[in-house]
């Protein structure tokens, strides 16, 4: 019987550990802050609740995804929107090359004017904040 709950318990434990394991070390917070901050900027939120923040610093291009809320006191199921953004480089001063609101990206090659011009907007936000 001992070895029974023995074996259980080495069973269980690494699913435990899997389930509570840190977030990866190579995430990156200036490209997760910048990706909160296009959203903000874009939604004309002063306040916005992420739920998943992921970064990708290593990748080329660099960027960040994250699940957010403009909800207040929102509940885990409110995270259904998602914001991505793609910068030029993972160090600062960090330059935005493309976000996307759920289904549309904005960009400087976007084909319809108007989300050039609003990517071109959240651009020069970003500027303004360094």
């Amino acid at each position: 019987m001992r070895h029974i709950l023995l074996l259980a318990t080495a069973l269980a434990l690494p699913a435990t550990l899997a389930l509570s394991a840190p977030p990866a070390a190579a995430q990156s917070p200036d490209l997760e802050a910048a990706c909160v901050n296009v959203a903000k900027s874009f939604l004309l939120s002063p306040v916005l609740n992420t739920g998943i923040v992921q970064s990708f610093p290593e990748l080329t291009p660099p960027g960040a995804r994250l699940t957010y809320t403009t909800r207040q006191n929102p509940e885990p199921t409110d995270f259904n929107d998602e914001v991505e953004c793609t910068f030029k480089n993972n160090t600062a001063p960090l330059e935005l090359v493309q976000f996307c609101m759920s289904d549309t990206c904005y960009s400087q090659a976007a084909e319809e004017p108007e989300q050039r011009r609003r990517f071109e907007e959240i651009k020069v936000l970003m500027m303004r904040r360094k």
